[in-house]
């Protein structure tokens, strides 16, 4: 039998964050589109040379994007919203980036910023998580008189492009059932998968396209498919797929399934005419006994062995002995369970790890080695793979044994907690009357979520104090100064709660584990949260504590400065786990339960320093939501107890905050009152409030802050559209209830675009609290 290794997708960024950087040159005029696009040709380039020479049978293209493959979807099938239509071609990068980030008039003249033209300023598309992942995707529009068209050949140009540098891809697309399924309507009630039959034609447009240009399998993404789905979604995929083989016969089609099992849609999936399915047997293993008992026997079954989203080594040994019997009965593909997008690209850039750490982790290209090795082994030359075997089986004894993953103290202190741990001492309207009473803030109080612009000169002076270029004392005194400013700042506008900055901090969840213990961070292990937005996520391999405080100081030198409230500002527990490469030798949950206890004592301690408010950001709370409804609420129990853990440790009238971004909250609205938050902020801005309705019909007790400012677009709010949403939120909640905050931190944007933001929020929460006094 025939075993050969394949990739799903390869991360897109750069190993130095090439993409980030021309679009940020792109986006401010420094680069032209063509100077943009020559970097994006060079990063695929790049990338599948460095597949094919690591040994990779199946490589893919079209695996690429600018800024999102959801969005490229939409794109590629003329799903552009009216409003777009004055900027320019459905396919042009001016309406691309549009849909991405929104436009914004330069002062005061009709054009649109990175130099296009533009009728007037326009929102961005509502973005989302991807799944259960920290990646972010923009939502698809669609209407129910939507009418679809091949409006871009992107999948067919770069299957070319790869072609005529001799690499026989296979391209990458999303598949349209998905697509539908994560669309949202812009009627009430209309659902998008209707749209189907609409669909389905200019898939096959460009599946012949392909074709003719030479490609013998396309890879289609599906993985709605790990989803609870009714009769009309399983519906959808028999259809579409009946349609698609017809339609090019000749084209092979690989079903790619990811982040899940395929459950009670096994049969469903099986059924369908395709060629090749692809299984992620890393969340799922349990489903390749029933598939390998169901399938065809002309079926190519692509087995995801290697983990795409962790960064732990594989065990190779374990995985051959596994796998010997499968491929002794048929033809298999072995490949990483999902696209390598969520992997840092290269463990050889790493050069200040711990080496016992280090030698643990495998990353994109280290799990592509990871494929090459196992190919060799199972087709029966284990002798050439002997090396690496070896290697590998000694890496994978030495972490099972290292006595860095375990310390006696935190299991102790663990085996301790019990139910008062995460308990309030008051319920919450006897809290609330406390902190009315000691704050003494008006009505529909204004806030920000908690971090500003991270200038040049932010990111210079914490670069140069990293060289040593600039010592303790003058990168100190630098820090204090920004604080300083934006203190003054904030009092000036009339901001009531006040946050420092959080000038000192390189990202929400590094700060919060480099001063943890058993985590350990990198220098070059970014992946794409969206755009051009990376992150480097900690590796947590140990158990966790809180060997010193870690925000005390910076809290105290900004309350120093005013006498309004300064919140401390703090990253939650779930929020630190879900951001992070967590380690899979121990339940999830266990390792939760050890960073809560380590911000518990962070909180306690803000606390007693005199800290009046405090904000636990939970962002990422409901991006760890299993896929799976009847697994949620394991998760949410845990989740929830471990945020409570970390929040009450605190008295009745220490006022605690949370804030949570671009999630869907209807169907865990409850789980969040659970949590017990004095207040709680979320992102609405960009969904016009469709968010606010979950707690509304849910009867929210507790105070909430809806966004009303996108700060994922560059464009500058009025004071008209916030004042239209805060009036729209006081219909829904009492006023009282009511706090007024952007959607999210500050850091990512310009001191440009938010100061005139900020001011006008300040000034709509005035107006609108005269009106509902």
């Amino acid at each position: 039998m025939t075993i050969s290794t394949a990739n799903l997708g390869f991360p897109r960024i750069g190993p130095r964050r090439e993409l980030k950087f021309a679009l940020e040159s792109f986006w401010s005029g420094k680069i032209t589109e063509t100077e943009l696009r020559d970097a994006a040709s060079a990063l695929r380039v790049a990338a599948w040379a460095r597949q094919h020479a690591v040994g990779v049978d199946i490589i893919p293209s079209n695996d690429f994007s600018l800024y999102d493959h959801v969005l490229d979807t939409s794109v590629m099938v003329g799903a552009v919203p009216p409003l777009y239509d004055a900027l320019g071609a459905l396919d042009s990068l001016a309406v691309y980036f549009a849909m991405a980030r929104g436009t914004r008039t330069v002062s005061g003249d009709e054009g649109c910023i990175h130099g296009h033209n533009a009728a007037s300023d326009v929102p961005a598309l509502e973005m989302t998580k991807w799944f259960d992942t920290n990646y972010h995707y923009m939502v698809p529009e669609v209407r129910p008189e939507q009418e679809f068209r091949l409006a871009g050949t992107k999948a067919l140009d770069e299957f070319v492009e790869a072609k005529a540098l001799g690499y026989h891809t296979r391209p990458v697309i999303l598949g349209p059932v998905t697509w539908l399924l994560l669309a949202k309507s812009t009627a009430p009630g209309f659902e998008p998968i209707s749209l189907i039959e609409r669909l389905v034609p200019i898939y096959a447009e460009l599946l012949q396209g392909l074709a003719e240009a030479g490609a013998e399998w396309v890879q289609i993404d599906e993985p709605a498919l790990v989803l609870d789905l009714d009769e009309t979604a399983r519906d959808a995929f028999r259809m579409t797929y009946g349609m698609l083989k017809a339609a090019v016969p000749a084209m092979k089609l690989q079903l790619t399934t990811y982040f899940g099992g395929l459950g009670d849609n096994l049969e469903t999936v099986l059924a369908l005419p395709v060629d090749g399915l692809h299984l992620d047997l890393v969340r799922a293993p349990e489903q390749l006994e029933p598939v390998l008992l169901s399938a065809r026997p002309d079926l190519v079954l692509s087995l995801g062995i290697v983990d795409g989203r962790n960064v732990w080594k594989s065990d190779l040994d374990r995985l051959v002995d596994w796998l010997k019997p499968v491929v002794a009965k048929r033809d298999i593909v072995l490949a990483p369970s999902c696209s390598l997008l969520h992997a840092p690209i290269d463990l050889a850039l790493e050069t200040s790890l711990d080496p016992e750490i280090a030698e643990w982790l495998a990353f994109a290209v280290q799990k592509l080695e990871e494929l090459a090795v196992l190919g060799d082994a199972l087709n029966g030359d284990r002798y050439a793979a002997t090396a690496e075997l070896v290697a590998n089986a000694e890496a994978v004894a030495k972490r099972r044994e290292s006595q860095l993953t375990n310390d006696p103290a935190v299991r102790r202190r663990l085996a301790s907690i019990d139910a008062d741990t995460s308990q309030r001492a008051l319920p919450f309207a006897e809290r609330a009357a406390l902190q009315r009473d000691r704050l003494r803030l008006p009505a529909l109080p204004t806030t920000t979520i908690g971090s500003f612009p991270q200038t040049s000169e932010v990111r210079k002076a914490r670069a140069a104090h990293s060289r040593g270029d600039l010592d303790d004392t003058a990168y100190r005194d630098f820090l204090r100064q920004e604080t300083e400013l934006a203190i003054r700042w904030q009092e000036e506008i009339g901001i009531d709660v006040l946050v420092h900055g959080e000038f000192e901090r390189n990202d929400m969840v590094q700060y919060f584990g480099e001063k943890l213990a058993g985590f350990a961070f990198t220098k070059a292990a970014w992946v794409q949260s969206y755009g051009s937005r990376c992150v480097r996520p900690p590796i947590i391999y140990g158990d966790v504590s809180r060997p010193e405080q870690m925000t005390v100081d910076w809290w105290c030198f900004a309350q120093g400065l005013t006498d309004r409230p300064v919140k401390g500002m703090l990253t939650g527990p779930v929020t630190i786990l879900n951001w992070s490469f967590v380690r899979d030798d121990q339940p999830r949950e266990l390792t939760c339960r050890q960073i809560a206890l380590a911000i518990r004592d962070e909180v306690v301690d803000l606390e007693a320093a005199g800290a009046k408010i405090i904000q636990i950001d939970e962002a990422a709370l409901r991006e760890g939501l299993p896929l799976r409804r009847a697994e949620w609420q394991g998760y949410l129990d845990w989740a929830v107890e471990c945020f409570r853990i970390s929040s009450s440790g605190v008295r009745p009238e220490t006022q605690i905050h949370t804030h949570m971004c671009y999630s869907e909250f209807n169907d865990i609205i409850a789980a969040i009152g659970a949590m017990d938050a004095d207040v709680i902020s979320i992102e609405t801005a960009r969904s016009k409030l469709e968010l606010l309705d979950a707690f509304s019909t849910y009867r929210y007790p507790n105070d909430i802050g809806p966004g009303v400012y996108d700060i994922h677009s560059p464009r500058v709010p009025t004071v008209a559209e916030m004042e239209h949403l805060l009036l729209k939120a006081a219909e829904t909640l009492p006023a009282g209830q009511i706090w007024v905050n952007p959607d999210c931190g500050l850091k990512t944007r310009k001191w440009e675009d938010v100061k005139p933001a900020l001011v006008n929020m300040t000034a709509a929460a005035r107006a609108v609290r005269e009106a509902v006094q």
